[in-house]
C-alpha cells in the first residue's frame, strides 16, 4: 500500500507512470485543498479535480488543469457582460464579513463570479456546480469527492486533506491575496513576504488520511510551500508522517524549480529555494529522489534519476526509482 500527497501538477504527473511501479488498487491519493476557492458562488477543488480528469482520461495534459477540448462559453460571456455593464475585471475579493457568511466551508477563499479571472471551461464547471450542490445537500467533501471519483471512473483511492475550509493565503508587497489570485491572476509577480494556511490550526483531516500515512509515504515533485504545506499544518499529520517511512521527489534541478512558484514561496517561509531545502520542509522525510545532475546532499538516503516528467514513460522511470528507495529505507 502506498500514499501519494498531492498538489496541482508534479505529483498527477508522477501519477501518470505510477502503476509501473504501484497497484492503483493499492494506491490512495491525499489532495491539497488549501487552493479551494468559491467563485460565483460555485466551490472549485483545482487539486482534486486534476486529479479527477487525469483519472478519467479526460484531463488537458498541455495546461495540466481543466478538461482536454472543453468550451469556455460561459466564462467568455461574464467577461462580455462584465465588460457591457462596466463592473470591473480581474479578482474581486469578497469583503471581510462576507468570507465567513454564508457556507463556512468556503471560509476566506470566497470570490466573486464577475468577469471570473479563472478559465472555467463548460464542461469543468459541471462538475463544481455538482459538488456544490452535493455540499448544499449535507455531503461533505470527502463524500462529494468519492462520488464524483465514481464518475469519473478511479481507480486509485483519491481524499481531500480536508472537509473543514483551509485558505492559503499569501502576504505579499502588495497585500493579502489567495493563493488563486497570486498565481492565476497576477502570475506570482508581487513579491511574496510569508504564507498562511488560514483554518488549518482548526480544521481536522478527512476520513481515512490519517489511516492512509501510515502506508509508505511518496511526496511527489509539488510545490512543497502551497501544494504540501496545507497537509502538514493539519492536526496529526505531521506526527504521522514522523512514524512512516516517507520519500520525497524533488521539485528543483538545483537552484531551479521546475514549475511554479516553489523557489519564491520556499525563499518566504525561510527555507533554502532548491533542492537541498528539501530537508527544511520535509524534515520527516526518510529518502529523497533527485535529479541526476543535482548535487544536493542530505544526511539520508537519496537516488538519482532524470527526474524531469514529460511524459508517461518519465513518469513511470521516475516511478520506479521510488520504489527503489522505498525498498532501502524499508
Amino acid at each position: 500500500m502506498v500514499t501519494f500527497l498531492s498538489g496541482g501538477t508534479g505529483t498527477p504527473k508522477l501519477l501518470d507512470g505510477a502503476a509501473a511501479a504501484f497497484s492503483p488498487e493499492e494506491t490512495t491519493v491525499v489532495a491539497n485543498t488549501g487552493d479551494d476557492i468559491e467563485i460565483g458562488g460555485l466551490f472549485v477543488s483545482p487539486d482534486v479535480d486534476t486529479l479527477l480528469f487525469q483519472g478519467g482520461g479526460v484531463l488537458d495534459r498541455e495546461t495540466w488543469w481543466g478538461i482536454d477540448g472543453d468550451t469556455h462559453r460561459t466564462n467568455a460571456a461574464l467577461s462580455d457582460i462584465a465588460a457591457a455593464a462596466g463592473l470591473p475585471d480581474g479578482p474581486q475579493y469578497l469583503s471581510e464579513e462576507r468570507q465567513t457568511e454564508g457556507r463556512d466551508l468556503a471560509d476566506w477563499r470566497r470570490f466573486s463570479g464577475v468577469a471570473e479571472f479563472m478559465t472555467i471551461g463548460d464542461r469543468d464547471r459541471a462538475v463544481h456546480i455538482t459538488r456544490t450542490s452535493l455540499l448544499d445537500e449535507g455531503y461533505t467533501l470527502s463524500e462529494a469527492t468519492t462520488r464524483l471519483a465514481d464518475a469519473f471512473g478511479l481507480t486509485i483511492d483519491v481524499l481531500p486533506m480536508s472537509d473543514d475550509p483551509v485558505a492559503s493565503l499569501v502576504h505579499t508587497d502588495e497585500g493579502m491575496m489567495h493563493f488563486q489570485e497570486y498565481w492565476v491572476a497576477r502570475r506570482g509577480e508581487p513579491t511574496v513576504e510569508t504564507v498562511e494556511f488560514r483554518g488549518s490550526s482548526k480544521a481536522d483531516p478527512a476520513p481515512g488520511v490519517i489511516d492512509a500515512l501510515e502506508d509508505t509515504v511518496v511526496i511527489g515533485p509539488s510545490n512543497p510551500v502551497t501544494s504540501i504545506g496545507p497537509m502538514l499544518t493539519l492536526p496529526g499529520v505531521a506526527d504521522a508522517l514522523n512514524q512512516s517511512t516517507v520519500v520525497a521527489v524533488s521539485p528543483f534541478l538545483g537552484d531551479d524549480a521546475f514549475s511554479g512558484p516553489a523557489g519564491d514561496l520556499m525563499s518566504a517561509v525561510n527555507a533554502d529555494p532548491s533542492t537541498e531545502g528539501l530537508a527544511t520542509a520535509y524534515p520527516f522525510a526518510d529518502a529523497f529522489v533527485i535529479d541526476e545532475d543535482d548535487d544536493a546532499e542530505f544526511d539520508r538516503p537519496t537516488i538519482q534519476t532524470d527526474i524531469r516528467i514529460d511524459s508517461s514513460d518519465d513518469a513511470a522511470r521516475v516511478a520506479r526509482t521510488v520504489e527503489e528507495a522505498i525498498d532501502i529505507v524499508d
